[in-house]
């Protein structure tokens, strides 16, 4: 598997080895060993998996200490535009976001730090999409920001006036009134 460094400490794109013949392919979409291999030491407890259509945008979430989450996110069906806002108070990165497409055919996985907001768009008809936590839910942990924050101005590859947004979703902070606890 190919750890590949971010602009954003501890934010990595994961992009493994994929052994293709005439039947399809294979690979392996988790490793403990080669992780630690790289340097990132991370024991996952749970597994999300989540199915949605064209259009929705879901995010972005985190959840505060004492259970903030490390998250490995993949797409295992369709195409989805993730992103992640950097909410650690002591990074240059701080308040900035970072984006990209990943999907079922590119295999890309995206490894989310604690202090992160993660969220994503679906840009294909459907997708599915699987992510591993080191925490488990607590939803008295819960956080998020509002993806259609201006001072982020994030491109979510879709028409965010079409945009299929939950109740829960849309009534999530702006990133100028909220106070980090990262």
């Amino acid at each position: 598997m190919k750890v590949i460094k971010t602009p954003f400490a501890g934010l990595f794109i994961l992009e493994p080895v994929l052994m293709k013949d005439n039947r399809g392919f294979f690979f392996e979409s988790y490793n403990k060993k080669s992780l630690q291999q790289s340097g990132i030491n991370v024991e996952f407890v749970q597994d999300n998996q989540s199915f949605s259509v064209k259009n929705v945008i879901r995010g972005l979430h985190f959840q505060r200490p004492p259970h903030a989450q490390v998250k490995l996110v993949r797409a295992l069906s369709g195409v989805i535009m993730d992103v992640v806002v950097d909410l650690r108070k002591d990074q240059p990165t701080y308040k900035k976001s970072f984006s990209i497409e990943i999907s079922a055919e590119n295999c890309k996985q995206v490894f989310v730090p604690v202090g992160f907001a993660h969220g994503f768009s679906v840009l294909s008809a459907s997708a599915e999409i699987q992510y591993k936590c080191n925490d488990h839910y607590f939803p008295p942990h819960e956080g998020g920001i509002i993806f259609s924050d201006p001072d982020l101005n994030i491109d979510w590859k879709v028409n965010t006036n079409e945009a299929l947004v939950s109740n829960k979703d849309m009534q999530l902070p702006l990133l100028s009134g909220f106070s980090s606890p990262f």
